[in-house]
């Protein structure tokens, strides 16, 4: 019998271990950004065409690489940070990941130019799906240059599964705002497409994300400081009146390294507890320090996730290190006891009697006697009793007819009733409401009972779908302009959008680099409700915008329902009740909501009768 098992070509396990490292263009990204923070760059430039699709280049000025390590830099298992199965846990660099150049160079076109700077040339290698093609000698600047072309050009299905520009470019931005914010000390650079996307110059932490995430972040920071024999601490919470719906800017860093821990996020949530709205997430840069041989960061293949030794005690001190800095900073509220120096009393008074006030009583005061007060009294109290008006009939003395014959009353004739007398008695319907969640209606086989929440979301959905189908929306012009702020890809999602958002009944007066400025807004919607309606859209998109307009119009729509709706909680007049049956009802699709869920349930009277049967 022959042999089942046999090894696989170094090629075809590249392809393999390609799936798991390189998923789309802000993997490879990832990769070369932490290869050149580790070759000690002070100065790394980002390039990117089509979202990474067609290219993919970083330029540093690191150390570079000798001709024999820039060959060996491509073979699986090769790197330079580990010599023994020891040092997995003593890890002071970006990671480990062996065959990440390998399972790059084989599913791209890569060229890399590198060299050292005690060298006069450097070398020259250009790869095409983990073959070597060439290796030259080249006259070239100190540093190395990592380019990645065509990705995923032999994988025809891979590259089927990338999604659209904007969304893979959104991956690549994560990624390089990441690793930017992880070391604030490197000038980072990004282009693409030939257009500059960041320009960040190397600074300090806080200047760091300013430069990031526009100038008036600097506004809603608050520093965070601790130093103990577990960690350090440091970095920046937000202020509790900017936090959002959504969880944007919201960073870990271990060791210089980006992570994802819901453990430590509910540490940060836990010390906000009583100041946030309902569903709101706040901001925070959060930078650990700890030794390297407490942490397991190889728990998981894209290193964002880490097993801590004591994840108690660093709960413990991350959540009061940012009570402490909340309240250091008069962000939470508290008690005043500080005093009025307006009410203390002078010294001067310390030995002064306290004058007590003197009550006149006038007891030969009748207050039906026609005389007057006594003039004993009325000289001695403040209290003057009004004249009395006699003869209050002489004041219409002279009053003639005629001139109430000048002002004509044009008297309305009675016609006939347009019903008989004896009208039928009409049936009052009337709705009633249960635990502010559903409306309950008589009809005539039984009772409809309606979620308030779903009916609503579908009036709303139809309307604004309707609105930006034939355009054509009412607004409702405010006062004052109203200023809101955004990130910049919050900016720039929201810029795609316009036309849309303006079908629904939006203005927008003009864009700034990190705000707009909304002089309309949709009918029935309130100032506050702005806000939140953007902030829960460009979550509903963080997967990207669809490229057909009717699903586009039609993801704002179904957004814009959610958070306009009423919701469960809220108390309606019987006169909104009423309303809210009869608008939905009127709807083309009364029976589910935008989101495909029941709006009502119906109960027949045979159903109740069969009840109490029993």
């Amino acid at each position: 019998m022959s042999s089942i098992i046999q090894l696989l070509p170094d090629h075809v396990a590249n392809q393999i271990a390609a799936g798991e490292v390189v998923q789309r263009p802000a993997s490879v990204v990832k990769e070369l950004l932490e290869n050149a923070v580790d070759a000690k760059a002070t100065d790394i430039k980002l390039i990117i065409k089509d979202a990474g699709k067609a290219l993919v280049q970083v330029i540093d000025n690191g150390v570079g690489m000798s001709v024999t390590d820039a060959r060996l830099c491509f073979e699986r298992h090769a790197t330079s940070k580990i010599r023994h199965a020891e040092d997995l846990f003593s890890l002071h660099t970006k990671g480990f990941r062996g065959e990440a150049l390998a399972s790059i160079a084989a599913i791209a076109h890569v060229e890399m130019k590198t060299k050292q700077d005690q060298e006069e040339l450097g070398n020259h290698i250009v790869i095409e799906g983990s073959k070597f093609i060439s290796q030259d000698p080249a006259v070239l600047p100190k540093g190395t240059s990592f380019a990645v072309k065509n990705l995923f050009y032999n994988i025809p299905a891979r590259r089927n599964f990338l999604k659209s520009d904007t969304v893979e470019l959104r991956h690549v931005i994560d990624e390089f705002q990441r690793v930017a914010l992880a070391h604030p000390n490197i000038y980072f650079t990004m282009y693409h497409n030939g257009s500059e996307q960041f320009n960040l110059p190397n600074s300090n932490f806080r200047q760091r994300i300013v430069n990031i995430f526009s100038g008036k972040t600097n506004e809603k920071l608050v520093p965070v400081q601790e130093e103990t024999d577990i960690l350090s601490l440091q970095g920046f919470v937000g202020k509790p009146e900017f936090a959002k719906k959504n969880r944007g800017e919201q960073f870990f860093f271990v060791n210089d390294r980006y992570i994802k821990s819901g453990y430590l996020h509910h540490a940060v949530m836990n010390a906000y507890d009583g100041l946030l709205p309902n569903g709101a997430q706040p901001t925070y840069f959060i930078y650990l320090q700890v030794p390297p041989n407490t942490i397991d960061i190889n728990i998981h293949p894209t290193k964002t996730e880490i097993k801590f030794d004591d994840e108690h005690a660093l709960y413990a001190i991350l959540r009061s290190a940012i009570k402490h800095s909340l309240g250091q900073f008069n962000v939470v509220p508290a008690l005043d006891f500080d005093r009025d120096p307006n009410l203390d009393t002078p010294y001067e008074y310390q030995n002064k009697s306290a004058d007590y006030p003197t009550v006149q009583v006038d007891r030969t005061f009748n207050p039906f006697a026609d005389e007057k007060p006594s003039k004993q009294f009325s000289n001695n109290s403040s209290y003057k009793k009004s004249e009395s008006t006699q003869n209050w009939e002489s004041l219409y003395v002279g009053l003639k007819q005629d001139t109430l014959d000048a002002f004509s009353f044009e008297e309305e004739e009675v016609t006939a009733s347009l019903f008989d007398e004896k009208e039928e008695e009409q049936t009052i319907i009337r709705t009633y409401q249960i635990h502010k969640k559903y409306i309950v209606s008589p009809i005539k086989s039984g009772m409809i009972i309606v979620d308030q929440s779903r009916a609503h979301q579908r009036v709303l959905y139809e309307q604004f779908l309707t609105n930006m189908t034939l355009h054509q929306a009412s607004s409702q012009q405010l006062l004052f302009p109203l200023q809101l702020r955004f990130s910049n890809n919050e900016m720039k999602l929201i810029a795609e959008l316009q036309l849309s958002l303006e079908n629904t009944g939006f203005i927008f007066e003009f864009f700034e680099t990190d705000a707009i400025h909304i002089s309309g807004i949709p009918i029935n919607t309130t100032e506050s409700d702005v806000s939140i309606v953007l902030e829960h859209l460009i979550k509903e998109l963080e997967d990207g915008i669809p490229e057909s307009s009717f699903s586009q119009n039609d993801t704002i729509a179904k957004s814009m329902a959610k958070s306009l709706a009423v919701k469960t909680g809220i108390y309606l007049t019987e006169k909104e009740q009423e309303n809210l049956v009869n608008n939905l009802f009127a709807c083309k699709e009364p029976n589910v909501s935008p989101f495909q869920k029941p709006t009502f349930i119906t109960m027949r009277v045979d159903d109740i009768d069969k009840r109490f049967a029993l």
